[in-house]
């Protein structure tokens, strides 16, 4: 049985590390070194359900449009 999920991609090549997405979504991004952002289960993040509306804020929010929000099914 397939179950489609919510992820959160980051696209590295547009961000410039600002950090606001990672003061929205501390539970799913962390910052690096250089203060980009980094998924803890990395570069597509499953996003919880409960966790859904701040990661839609982060993708809304984000200056260079460095995010996107994606259901994805998976086996």
């Amino acid at each position: 049985m397939s179950r489609a999920q919510l992820e959160l991609h980051i696209d590295f090549a547009r961000c410039d590390g600002r950090g606001l997405c990672t003061e929205l979504l501390p539970e799913l991004l962390v910052r690096d070194d250089w203060g980009y952002p980094v998924g803890r289960g990395g570069r597509d993040v499953r996003v919880p359900e409960p966790l859904a509306t701040a990661a839609q804020d982060a993708v809304d929010l984000c200056p260079l449009q460095a995010l996107m929000l994606r259901r994805v099914t998976r086996a």
